[in-house]
């Protein structure tokens, strides 16, 4: 007889160059980030904080496992786009819970990018010096 394997909820999320992979599915509350605990990769409180956010809103912090997949950017990018690919999760599983977190902005894609640099400037804006003579 097959083995069935446990419903998992799929959210992604992006912020700049990081992308989140999200997978929730029913547990005890433990949380890994590529392979690691969270308080391996995460070493600072406010980071886990941003990231655990949207749990600690509906009390279901012990509810959920979470295996969280995530790429680019830097640690803080990275946070956000967990918070964002778990709030993704928790609304596909329970379609009750968009109003508040819609409210609070962590259903928001944050679309800010980095400018390119431009021919013919030093970066984005910046010129290069000018010289009279």
């Amino acid at each position: 007889m097959a083995k069935k394997k446990a419903e998992e909820i799929l959210g992604v999320g992006r912020r700049k160059t990081a992308v989140a992979s999200v997978r929730i599915r029913k547990g005890n509350g433990e949380i890994q980030v590529n392979g690691k605990k969270i308080f391996e990769y995460f070493p600072l409180s406010f980071q886990r904080n941003i990231i655990t956010s949207p749990l600690k809103l509906f009390n279901c912090e012990k509810k959920y496992d979470l295996m969280v997949r995530v790429k680019g950017g830097g640690l803080e990018a990275q946070a956000v786009a967990i918070r964002l690919g778990i709030s993704r999760a928790l609304v596909t599983d329970n379609d009750d819970l968009k109003g508040q977190l819609k409210d609070l902005g962590y259903l928001t894609r944050d679309a800010r990018k980095k400018e390119r640099k431009k021919y013919g400037l030093a970066g984005a804006r910046k010129r290069f010096q000018f010289s009279k003579r």
